[in-house]
């Protein structure tokens, strides 16, 4: 070996490990810092303290901080264990409830798995599409998953509600332990509709501008508040009919036989495969020609597939690996939108995926609302353009008035997407309806049934006959008066 060759493995030695020491110098802060309850906030201080005070619970908060603080509740944090160069796979949460109180109907970026500590609470959410509700006691274990909204009530009369729970930080944004996006919600907190600009949030729900900001502005007690209506339970499986509850039993097997199929396939990597793949650029020792094989599965023709949904406005279709298995190997779905001159689809976001768009005729806009309620985004989009929709972040398309607008994409997942939508008969506002999303948005429950039942229809929305400005106009002119004159 000669001398260059010997100093630059001498260097490269050095390198290593001084790379080995950083990352085990930081590991062994976080975890002297863990284990000692060091840095911000630890030592039972007020404004994220070790905990409560002594002599209350043990909640042992080391290292915590406020996420939620209202004179109704609060949430507390404390972050995973992990260093400067890993992220910690989940942090801990706290939630504490005063009686009669409500955490209003949000959805999070990141899965939560709850552990009732102490007291009693009534958990809806939206699951398979529906509204579902369960109540919750002493040493009960939930799961919410990421990007499905819900709402917490705290049903014990004269008790507080403690909550444990894991924060899932796989799908986190990265900004906070996690990321709230209000449903409900006014000045305080904003509700993820106010990221869509006045107008456009008429149209979607058939109502007037002045009665959009009726909807957006009331609300001011924060994401925990106090409620004095009384709540009424549905009607739940014990009211079932017996042949009723056979079928539900059957059904939720099924969906618990169905994940575990989706969750066995898994890629295995090997460290000689991923040095082959991503060191050296090739893995033709590992590949296998299958061409000619009698098993390929043929091409697949969106065109020739019956839309998903169709109406007078538009259509859509969605591929998933159940319509064609290849999508399963690149985890990958597939969309595809036509809509009419003028025409909307929908406000919704995206649970389990991000999408990646490319307009193939015509033009349009699109709007993307942030977490914070503010627009993130509003673009004149042309034939060619490509767009991108993060993934929990609520959008919709409206196509111009000059012709049909139609666009094709990419979901980053090869299941059901399953969006929620946040106007129109199948909306998340009608089915999380009644007085915990009146409360959220600081209405009477008759004056939200008002609103939310303006829109008909579902999914693609039919353009509005007037332009903004004049839509403006009417509403400073007839006040509350409904806009229903749509074509």
């Amino acid at each position: 070996m000669g001398k260059r060759s010997v100093s630059s493995f001498l260097i490269l030695v050095v390198l290593c490990s001084a790379l080995v020491a950083i990352v085990g110098g930081a590991y062994e802060d976080e975890g002297r810092r863990w284990e000692t309850g060091g840095g911000a906030g630890a030592g039972g201080g007020e404004e994220g303290g070790a905990g409560m005070r002594q002599g209350q619970d043990q909640f042992l908060l080391q290292d915590s901080e406020y996420v939620v603080k209202t004179d109704a509740g609060d949430v507390r944090v404390v972050r995973g264990v992990g260093g400067r160069f890993i992220k910690s796979p989940l942090h801990i949460g706290f939630i504490t409830m005063e009686p009669k109180s409500l955490f209003i109907p949000q959805y999070l970026d990141s899965s939560l798995v709850l552990f009732v500590r102490r007291g009693k609470a009534k958990i809806g959410h939206i699951y398979k599409d529906k509204l579902v509700e369960k109540k919750l006691e002493t040493g009960d274990i939930y799961r919410i998953g990421a990007g499905f909204p819900f709402y917490i009530n705290n049903t014990a009369e004269g008790q507080r509600l403690h909550i444990i729970c894991s924060i899932d930080t796989s799908d986190s944004l990265g900004l906070q332990p996690f990321q709230s996006f209000y449903i409900g919600g006014g000045k305080y907190p904003v509700s993820v509709l106010s990221g869509f600009d006045r107008f456009t949030l008429s149209m979607a729900l058939n109502v007037s501008i002045v009665e959009v900001e009726e909807l957006l502005s009331r609300q001011m007690g924060g994401p925990i508040v106090f409620h004095n209506v009384s709540y009424s339970p549905r009607t739940k499986f014990l009211d079932l009919e017996n042949y009723q509850k056979l079928a539900e039993m059957k059904r939720i097997v099924h969906i618990g036989k169905d994940s575990e199929e989706e969750e066995k396939k898994q890629p295995r990597w090997t460290l000689r495969k991923f040095l082959m793949t991503y060191i050296f650029g090739s893995e033709n020792e590992e590949r296998e020609d299958k061409r000619g094989s009698s098993d390929e599965p043929d091409p697949f023709n969106i065109y020739d597939r019956n839309p998903d949904f169709k109406n007078d406005y538009g259509w859509s279709i969605a591929l998933d690996k159940s319509d064609y298995s290849p999508l399963d190997d690149s985890d990958l779905g597939i969309f595809l939108v036509n809509l009419s001159a003028g025409s909307m689809m929908a406000p919704h976001y995206n649970p389990t995926a991000t999408e990646y768009g490319i307009v193939l005729k015509g033009t349009g806009t699109i709007q993307v609302a942030s977490p914070d309620g503010s627009l993130a985004m509003n673009a004149e989009v042309k034939e060619g353009d490509v767009f991108f929709i993060p993934r929990f972040f609520p959008f919709c398309q409206i196509a111009s008035r000059t012709g049909p607008f139609e666009f094709f994409g990419f979901s980053s997942s090869a299941r059901n997407n399953r969006p929620q939508f946040l106007a129109g008969d199948n909306s998340i506002l009608k089915k999380l309806r009644g007085p915990e999303l009146a409360k959220a948005f600081g209405l009477s429950e008759e004056r939200l049934d008002d609103i939310v039942d303006a829109r008909s229809g579902s999914v693609i929305f039919p353009s509005a006959v007037v332009a903004p400005p004049e839509v403006a106009k009417m509403s400073r002119t007839f006040g509350n008066d409904k806009i229903t004159d749509f074509n």
